[in-house]
């Protein structure tokens, strides 16, 4: 096992430089530049010209991409254009937001979509799973910023069960069991948009798998020697079942955190995928390469966690 997980952090350099470059040439082809944001009747032509010049814009390309590669390398993902501040400093205090979001819709996703697909797989072709079947595929259809907004207009508006945005509720001074309490009102509605088509697609694919497994062969005989089907479903079926669920379970982190951004946006959530949305409108393109190669790196650990859970799940694996 060590030397495999070695073996793919190594190949993971050559993919990781090759995601900085297209990365950065992506950034290059954007339409103007941050300092068109910046424009006022004070800043003369000259004076734009400089600033351009002090930031490095009019080097070649090439330039450019190895004095990024460079800071980068060091640990310096670059400053923003418009205050100065340390790129890495904005991203890591949006991230504990991020996470709580993003770790709440894993949980339910799986928490919910695991179960939902071994109940359909155990009642297949029954009216419950015709009806978790429509539900599943409304969860993969729908957008997500429509059902962000029906469930603001519904539970926030109509019932006002929860709150419309925000994080936390404005000018409280919550501590302890009532911070937590605080934070959960508002963490239920963006998870629950967040978490929708993950919840749908793990539901799926656990019943798709677990179909399969239960023709097996072993799988007649465990019901032959008379064990419950509680014991034939959960230990023998559903364990062997899980080995495609799992390549959800691993590319489902890289997604969700694409999802935040508009999810974040909706619900006015104080985390990554809106400092993302307003780095776009900003054109603060250090901002955005630095989340981009994030979620680059999301993408391939999410791999790796993926394969290394496979062996967990299946004895027969063997790196």
């Amino acid at each position: 096992m060590k030397k495999y997980l070695f073996k793919r952090l190594f190949q993971s350099i050559p993919i990781l430089l090759g995601i900085t470059i297209m990365t950065f040439s992506i950034m290059q082809l954007a339409p103007g530049n941050p300092m068109q944001t910046m424009i006022n009747p004070k800043i003369t032509s000259e004076e734009m010209e400089k600033a351009q010049e002090n930031l490095g814009m009019n080097d070649p390309i090439y330039i450019q991409y190895f004095n990024w590669m460079k800071e980068v390398v060091q640990g310096n993902l670059g400053y923003t254009i418009k205050t100065g501040q340390p790129v890495g400093k904005v991203i890591i205090e949006r991230l504990p937001a991020t996470l709580l979001l993003t770790g709440t819709a894993f949980i339910m996703a799986f928490v919910i979509g695991v179960p939902l697909g071994v109940y359909s797989a155990t009642h297949r072709y029954r009216l419950p799973d015709y009806i978790l079947t429509v539900i599943s595929f409304v969860g993969i259809s729908i957008p997500s910023f429509f059902f962000g907004l029906g469930m603001i207009f519904i539970f926030a508006l109509q019932l006002g069960w929860l709150p419309t945005s925000g994080m936390v509720t404005i000018g409280a001074d919550y501590q302890g069991f009532a911070l937590f309490m605080d934070h959960l009102k508002h963490v239920i509605m963006p998870a629950s948009v967040l978490a929708l088509p993950t919840v749908a697609v793990v539901m799926r694919f656990t019943r798709s798998s677990l179909l399969e497994v239960l023709n097996q062969d072993f799988i007649r005989t465990a019901d032959a020697k008379g064990l419950s089907k509680r014991v034939v479903y959960l230990k023998h079926a559903l364990r062997n079942a899980l080995i495609p669920v799992i390549t959800i379970f691993g590319l489902s982190i890289p997604f969700l955190f694409g999802g935040a951004y508009i999810t974040e946006h909706i619900f006015n959530w104080p985390g990554m995928g809106s400092l993302g949305i307003q780095s776009i409108v900003a054109r603060e393109y250090p901002v955005i390469m630095a989340l981009n190669l994030f979620t680059s790196m999301l993408v391939m650990f999410g791999n790796l966690l993926a394969d290394v859970m496979y062996a967990w799940a299946d004895p027969r694996i063997r790196y």
